[in-house]
């Protein structure tokens, strides 16, 4: 690391402002803070001193998201593995996967970071450090065989209107992943329906050679209804899916949304390192399971709350996207009110609303507008109780 230390210092001077490439500073800030921790420290005064910066934060969220991530890729390859009758191996899968899922993550960043770039460089300003979990979080929340010139036209949507505008990271009012899926969901309703996900694409992986081959005669994708669809037209009980198949992941699903175990060791992590909130977590869980088992006692569906919990993308977003420290609520007691609310509206669309059988995302982006306004009647409540505490004492 004293090697990569002292070849960055060396150069640094060519990118400061007045160097030769001076035009790049923003650039080459970003690069170093990502590689080392900034070593400007306070002069004066009382400060709470830190190595953990926003972008050690990011980094961390990013680990976390690794298990869904990996899970996910193996996923792809086993459903279209299943969807078509191939006997793979492990490796094969995993292959499979990796080429289907690479490209979501190369679109996602070239078409994320590259906005951020030329934003920051045209506003002389710092890069923000937030897409890196947005370009991470957006191919693990969508189908495997989304159209990538859809994904980049979403992406660039969500980091200009949804970021950018609002003056970067800190100041967006809805989480940017989420409007990259809303956009797509809304914008291209058949390729994001929400209740059928892609499997496969034309071409047939081979493990002889390890090629990939076209114009075999396979249809074009093969669509496969998720457990949450199924439960919404007809009931689990006739999906062939068991709640153990929920658990472990091995269903269809958007890339990252499907292994409750994948996705809660990457809780265990943000709990661990104080990085989310698990007042948010678990009040969303209890808004779940509270509607959940209100909708099983009027007959709105024939599955107990808990079900809803493993089902679709509830957890994913419970546990990456609900705790957002910028969209979501800031206050200790409004993290409860806002995270019971996260979890009951989205269960609350999935149960009445017949149209849409996932309500995860709505329910986010909905809670995240009114973030700001719970933090406020909570603040006002405070202001008046101590009032009133004066006024008697």
């Amino acid at each position: 690391m004293n090697g990569l230390r002292n070849f960055v210092d060396k150069i640094k001077p060519t990118f400061e402002k007045g160097g030769k490439l001076g035009f790049l500073h923003s650039t080459f800030d970003a690069f170093e803070t990502f590689l080392f921790v900034p070593n400007t420290v306070t002069r004066r005064g009382a400060h709470v001193r830190d190595c953990v910066d926003l972008k050690r934060v990011m980094i961390m969220v990013v680990i976390a998201l690794v298990p869904a991530m990996l899970f996910g890729i193996w996923n792809t390859g086993y459903q279209h593995s299943l969807a078509f009758g191939l006997d793979w191996g492990f490796w094969n899968i995993v292959l499979y996967g990796l080429v289907k899922v690479l490209p979501l993550y190369i679109v996602s960043y070239l078409v994320g970071l590259g906005i951020e770039f030329v934003s920051a460089q045209i506003q002389g300003h710092e890069v923000n450090e937030g897409y890196l979990v947005s370009g991470m979080l957006i191919p693990l929340i969508v189908p495997v065989d989304v159209p990538l010139w859809m994904l980049a036209i979403a992406v660039a949507f969500a980091v200009i209107i949804g970021k950018e505008v609002f003056g970067g990271t800190g100041m967006n009012i809805w989480n940017p992943a989420l409007l990259t899926r809303a956009f797509l969901f809304f914008s291209y309703p058949s390729k994001m329906s929400g209740d059928t996900v892609w499997t496969g694409g034309v071409e047939r992986f081979v493990n002889e050679g390890v090629a990939f081959q076209a114009g075999n005669g396979l249809v074009d994708g093969f669509s496969g209804a998720t457990p949450l669809a199924n439960a919404s037209m007809q009931g689990l009980q006739n999906s062939g899916y068991s709640l153990w198949d929920m658990i472990l992941g091995t269903i269809p699903g958007s890339v990252g949304e499907t292994s409750v175990i994948a996705i809660l060791i990457g809780a265990v992590i943000l709990l661990w390192t104080g990085v989310a909130s698990w007042k948010i977590m678990a009040s969303s869980v209890l808004g779940g399971l509270a509607i959940g088992y209100l909708g099983y006692a009027v007959g709105a569906t024939d599955l107990p709350g808990y079900y809803q919990l493993v089902m679709g993308g509830f957890l994913f977003g419970t546990v990456f996207m609900a705790t957002d420290p910028v969209t979501s609520a800031q206050t200790e007691c409004g993290k409860w009110i806002y995270g019971f609310l996260v979890g009951a509206l989205a269960v609350t669309v999935r149960l009445w609303n017949p149209g849409y059988p996932e309500g995860m995302m709505l329910a986010i982006l909905l809670m995240n507008t009114f973030a700001p306004l719970i933090d406020h009647y909570v603040i006002e409540g405070s202001i008046k109780r101590r009032a009133k505490k004066v006024k008697t004492a």
